[in-house]
């Protein structure tokens, strides 16, 4: 059954680690690859990614991408999004800080934000607004 919107905000303002999917190219399947999101009261959802690396390359030029966020329990249930991409920045340590709170337990954030900044490059965050949404909860199935 489909989620209704509220759900469906609900669903992804939880920490999912989601599937994300970009088109590959010319001659390519689309990139898939888990990630890390973060869901804004406004709907938007945004990632951080590497300046310059094949995701935000393909992401410019596709100008859109979809997250895919699910669970197995309590329910089967999953939320799929897919939209534009309404902005991009250099990302900020405190961007970085929020997100890696999002998914990580307190006492590992703090370590892992010095480490990240230090050696994943310069990254941007990148903001969709979804278009279109998929979504079902299977019950106990």
């Amino acid at each position: 059954m489909a989620l209704t919107r509220e759900e469906r905000a609900e669903f992804l303002a939880e920490p999912h680690v989601a599937a994300f999917s970009v088109d590959g190219g010319e001659g390519r399947a689309p990139v898939s690859v888990p990630i890390w999101y973060q869901y804004e009261d406004d709907g938007t959802v945004w990632i951080l990614i590497v300046r310059d690396s094949r995701k935000d390359r393909l992401i410019r030029a596709a100008g859109r991408f979809t997250l895919l966020a699910d669970r197995l329990e309590p329910t089967i249930r999953y939320v799929s999004v897919e939209g534009p991409v309404i902005g991009s920045e250099p990302a900020t340590v405190e961007q970085l800080r929020e997100i890696s709170a999002r998914y990580l337990p307190a006492e590992k954030v703090d370590e892992y934000v010095d480490f990240a900044w230090k050696n994943h490059g310069e990254q941007v965050v990148v903001r969709m607004r979804p278009e279109r949404w998929l979504s079902s909860d299977l019950g106990t199935v």
